[in-house]
């Protein structure tokens, strides 16, 4: 069991090796060059009957789990984003994880709602939307699209969704470009609107979608009875780095009421 003062010892030396770390990054391979289950073979079948020193978890760290990490940060490193992290946000990550603090709702944590709240703000006023807009911080863009996507089917079906279910409305459509990232197709699968109901929207030589392809796509499910719900736009989609079109798509949607 650490007591208070293990703690402080043993937090300092994770903060000089956590600065070592960033220091010496460019000696590390940028993927991990472990092979399938390299790992796995090294960590115990059975959980363990007593707890281990820091030392110990420490160096399991090092020599086990540290080779089969591939490094985000690292300045070689090409491929899709960079870990979002930095050393102010390593300090607040570990304010809170001291903290732990549950941030749920207002009540469970009233500095956590309202810096949130004024955050987004300045978000908001950074980008240059309406005032209007408002929003929250999602732990990704693929459940941010799903609550869009779920708050589209609501508004749609007049709030009845959630009380009835999909049973009484018609079929619901939703709109993307072929370029869309994967996470579209597994949103609307989550939001029981179908993976049958997503249109993939061809694209030009930028991988941007057409919107003349798009429009053509809602007049024939308007003519088949069918209920458009929402178009997705990608702005700088993973695979393509694809930027639709905003204003036409906007456009577009605001005819149809979508």
């Amino acid at each position: 069991m650490m007591d208070l003062e293990e703690f402080r010892k043993s937090g300092h030396e994770l903060v000089d090796w956590m600065a070592d770390y960033f220091e010496t990054i460019e000696d590390y391979p940028v993927r991990s060059q472990v092979k399938p289950r390299m790992i796995i073979e090294q960590i115990p079948d059975e959980p363990p009957e007593a707890g281990e020193s820091f030392q110990e978890l420490l160096c399991d760290f090092k020599e086990i789990i540290l080779p089969g990490i591939t490094h985000w940060q690292h300045p070689k490193f090409l491929a899709y984003f960079n870990a979002n992290n930095s050393y102010p946000s390593i300090l607040a990550e570990m304010l809170t994880a001291n903290l732990g603090a549950q941030c749920m709702i207002w009540q469970t944590s009233p500095s956590a709602a309202e810096l949130e709240e004024q955050v987004m703000e300045w978000t908001r006023k950074l980008i240059g939307l309406p005032d209007i807009f408002t929003g929250v911080i999602q732990d990704t863009a693929s459940t941010a699209t799903l609550c869009s996507l779920l708050t589209a089917r609501e508004k749609l079906t007049d709030w009845r969704t959630n009380n009835h279910g999909l049973f009484e409305t018609k079929k619901m459509i939703v709109y993307c470009s072929s370029e869309a990232h994967s996470s579209i197709e597994k949103d609307v699968k989550i939001a029981g609107i179908g993976k049958a109901n997503l249109r993939k929207i061809p694209v030009d030589e930028n991988f941007a979608m057409i919107p003349d392809k798009l429009e053509e796509a809602i007049m024939q499910d308007l003519s088949a009875g069918f209920r458009p719900l929402a178009v997705v736009a990608a702005m700088g989609t993973t695979g393509s780095i694809a930027m639709d079109p905003l204003e036409a798509i906007g456009e577009i949607c605001e005819k149809h009421g979508i």
